[in-house]
């Protein structure tokens, strides 16, 4: 599943170290200067899962394979961007590509990393982004209308819902208030969806601090937080290069050290890797065999079929059914044999909704 999360922010707050630290197939430039970014960096990134790990213990297989999601480093944006200032054009039409954004934001000071928007200021820096946002979101919006309020007066139903609708989307905007804080069914999501509107997408924000606040915060960081929590974001706080640095060990004893040294218990981009898993509403099930022991990811809510799909077409096709065992009953009994022994090993059929840590085998036929 090609799920991607984009990174975004103005220019110069730690995107491309970010990215660095946090992708393991490919490496952004991070200068200080701005539009460093030009054109998009795409990297895998394995979502750390210890589970993993301990099914790998009790299977012995040949190799661990685990899931991952697409981050995607755009170019930084600044003030008047959906009018074609700075990369405008380019870096929001990166955004409209991604499921999901990660919005890296400023809460340190050093007069050695440029900055032209004058003092530190996560709120204002925020406001930047999110109106280039709303503003292009806009112009989008009202083109759309035009064309719907003409079908409209044909008397095509479609053409009636999809202009109220996209008036109720045009007043919000107005209002500086982005699409995703609209009360819209799903149905009505549906009918916007083609729009791919920017302001639709869910938000992560990562305070990017100084060493001295990787483990408090500061006071920049604390009015991202309070402002973050009114629209039921999460942040995560962190230091981008010290991230970038724990992510150049190769040795996990080197790794360890390095991090007592800062008194971690885990790498922040960790925290960080999971919490944009689960803002793309994703899950993961496990398939657990001497070849090898993987994650799977899917959307939370898919059915069993669908989620063998992921496997291969022909799984979904030609569902039979799914021999399923819960990851913490695997774990109890230390083998599928122990489990189907303890009548720990369901069947479940095409109607059943994969839960977080399923470990499953299919039966299939085509």
């Amino acid at each position: 599943m090609a799920l991607r999360a984009g990174i975004v922010g103005l220019p110069n707050v730690g995107k491309s170290t970010l990215f660095n630290a946090v992708s393991n197939s490919a490496k952004a430039q991070a200068s200080n200067y701005r539009f460093c970014t030009i054109e998009p960096n795409v990297g895998l990134v394995n979502v750390p899962d210890k589970r993993l790990n301990v099914l790998a213990e009790l299977v012995s297989p040949e190799k661990i394979v685990p899931t991952q999601i697409e981050i995607v480093d755009i170019a930084g944006l600044v003030k008047g961007a959906s009018k074609g200032e700075g990369l405008g054009n380019k870096f929001l039409a990166n955004i409209r590509e991604v499921d999901a954004i990660i919005h890296v934001v400023r809460c340190f000071e050093d007069e050695n990393v440029l900055r032209e928007e004058g003092p530190i200021n996560p709120i204002s820096d925020k406001e930047i982004i999110e109106t280039e946002l709303q503003l292009k979101d806009l112009e989008s919006v009202e083109k759309k209308l035009s064309r719907a309020e003409k079908m409209a007066k044909t008397g095509d139903a479609k053409s009636k819902a999809e202009f109220e609708i996209l008036k109720k989307c045009k007043a919000h905007l107005e209002q500086g208030k982005n699409i995703l804080s609209i009360d819209l069914s799903k149905e009505d999501k549906l009918v916007i969806a083609e729009n791919f509107l920017l302001t639709d997408k869910p938000v992560l924000y990562v305070a990017n601090v100084d060493e001295a606040s990787m483990h408090s915060g500061n006071k920049y960081s604390d009015l991202l937080v309070a402002a973050a929590k009114k629209e039921g974001a999460e942040v995560i706080i962190m230091t981008n290069a010290i991230e970038a640095q724990i992510a150049e060990f190769e040795n996990p004893e080197d790794k360890q050290m390095f991090m007592e040294e800062y008194k971690m218990d885990e790498p922040a981009l960790d925290r960080l890797i999971h919490s944009a898993y689960n803002l793309l509403n994703l899950s993961t099930y496990f398939t657990a065999g001497v070849q090898e022991v993987r994650a799977w990811t899917i959307h939370k809510g898919w059915k069993a079929p669908l989620a063998a799909g992921v496997i291969h077409s022909d799984f979904e096709k030609g569902f039979i059914k799914a021999e399923v065992i819960a990851y913490n009953d695997f774990v109890q009994y230390k083998s599928e044999a122990a489990c189907r022994e303890n009548g720990k090993l369901r069947i479940e059929g095409k109607e059943y909704v994969v839960q977080d840590g399923d470990v499953m085998h299919f039966r299939f036929n085509v």
